[in-house]
């Protein structure tokens, strides 16, 4: 081969990789991706939760402490979909134009749910005297503050450019009262921070054991 043939051959394969996403997941998306998360996000035909599920780690009740119901790891792509069904008149020009202009993000979400040995109230001595005897006082709304989230990649910590949480209160139809069943908590990545084929989350209430979560990024868009 050539001199110059073989210095096509070359820039052609170097195109090629630098054409290939940098992460397990599309990230930068391409504008064919952006027009296929619009489209995902805009059918309204029932699919949306089979979609994001994908996304989404379901986890059973702990022997004791909280429960972490369910953590997420929702992708830039995974995101615009997320966009774009919330969105009305709204084009997939404008779902480019506005993709162009942001950083690519990740979100993960984490869902605690109380349980029998971490309820949603607090035993405490109704008085100062040793025999006093308990009553009971509502768990702070912020109590998820008590709780580490450790997102690692490679064993190594990644850190949020942002995080914060709600508490869960959910209020019957009937009229019949509301209940405070526990928190969610929300962390934002660059899409950067995951040069790798997996992801963990790791969190250690303030008790009961840690929840580790491995995400295989290659399985995700």
């Amino acid at each position: 081969m050539g001199s110059p043939c073989r210095f096509a051959l070359v820039l052609g394969i170097a195109a090629l990789l630098v054409s290939q996403p940098l992460f397990a997941f599309d990230s930068p998306l391409s504008d064919e991706a952006v027009r296929d998360a619009y489209f995902l996000g805009q059918r309204h035909d029932g699919s949306y939760a089979g979609i994001m599920a994908k996304y989404t780690i379901e986890l059973p009740p702990p022997d004791t402490g909280p429960q972490i119901s369910a953590v997420t790891f929702f992708t830039p792509f995974a995101l615009l979909v997320q966009s774009a069904s919330q969105r009305l008149n709204y084009s997939a020009q404008q779902a480019a134009l506005e993709h162009r202009k942001q950083k690519e993000t990740v979100e993960i979400i984490v869902i605690i749910r109380f349980t029998p040995s971490y309820p949603a109230v607090i035993r405490k001595p109704t008085g100062s005297r040793s025999d006093s005897p308990d009553g009971f006082t509502p768990r702070a709304y912020d109590f998820w503050k008590d709780f580490a989230v450790q997102t690692l990649v490679n064993n190594k910590e990644k850190f949020p450019l942002s995080s914060s949480g709600d508490a869960d209160i959910v209020c019957g139809e009937d009229g019949g009262g509301c209940n405070f069943i526990g928190a969610t908590l929300h962390l934002e990545f660059l899409a950067s921070a995951f040069p790798s084929d997996s992801a963990t989350i790791l969190i250690t209430p303030p008790e009961g054991g840690a929840t580790s979560v491995d995400f295989d990024l290659t399985a995700i868009r």
